[in-house]
């Protein structure tokens, strides 16, 4: 079984790491490449810096916050928001990104994703996924349990979910980030159930955001939803736990993780 990875997640608005509650009510939780230096330093697999206003904005991402990020790391750093274009996603890589994370340009142009597999590998391609259950009364079709949302969860798509990660996997994609708009920000728990269809569903890892609290949260999502990886935000930021304190506690459960060096 591969090791299990956890990945803090940097959302980043006018240049501040920010934390909300169900992508609302954003608070300033600290300087990204401090935060970002501190976390490579702490054992953190993987990083993912998401500029999220960026898309509705109608801008691209803040490259030289991208670039001082990527120097003060040597892990993975996956950079997304606002990439429209190839020639953005070269842009962001020759910055100091490894993966290049898709979300509301891909929903609107799907050709996107095949066109960075294509220049650039599907290791490098992530297709971020922002769902939220469906309040629509006839849920009769299973697929349609939860729709996806863009712009940063502004705007409904009325897209399933599920067939959106297929086809996103089909045309491409390396890995799937999957947020949970419902558990975002409330240290209720992943949700397991959107996880585990999600997994089920296709066959590139799924990286399980949105709503970690404690540590049985995220045994919970690596078991239960069959994640691959999990991000968190608000119990790193502010310190509930540390990734050594994570990862001693998944590897007492019998998960494999990549020790943090002493």
């Amino acid at each position: 079984m591969l090791a299990k990875r956890i990945i803090p997640c940097l959302d980043v608005r006018d240049g501040r790491v920010v934390k909300g509650t169900r992508f609302l009510n954003l608070r300033d939780a600290g300087d990204p490449v401090e935060m970002a230096a501190f976390y490579n330093s702490e054992g953190a697999d993987e990083l993912v810096f998401l500029d999220i206003t960026a898309s509705v904005e109608k801008r691209q991402a803040i490259v030289d916050v991208v670039e001082k990020t990527a120097d003060a790391v040597f892990i993975p750093l996956t950079v997304g928001g606002g990439i429209d274009s190839v020639e953005f996603m070269q842009k962001l890589l020759n910055a100091g990104a490894d993966k290049i994370s898709l979300n509301t340009a891909a929903l609107k142009y799907p050709g996107l994703i095949r066109e960075g597999a294509e220049q650039f590998g599907s290791q490098c391609i992530v297709v971020a996924i922002d769902a939220k259950r469906s309040t629509q009364k006839n849920k009769s079709d299973e697929n349609m349990q939860w729709e996806v949302y863009s712009h940063g969860g502004r705007k409904t798509t009325g897209r399933s979910v599920i067939e959106w990660a297929i086809e996103a996997e089909k045309l491409g994609a390396g890995e799937i980030l999957l947020t949970s708009m419902d558990a975002d920000g409330t240290l209720e728990g992943y949700d397991n159930e959107l996880l585990s269809k999600v997994v089920d569903a296709v066959e590139v890892p799924v990286i399980a955001s949105g709503g970690a609290g404690n540590l049985d949260h995220l045994y919970e999502a690596l078991t239960s939803g069959k994640a691959h990886a999990v991000l968190a935000a608000s119990i790193l930021h502010y310190g509930t736990y540390s990734i050594k304190e994570i990862k001693d506690y998944l590897s007492s459960k019998g998960l494999p993780v990549r020790p943090v060096s002493s």
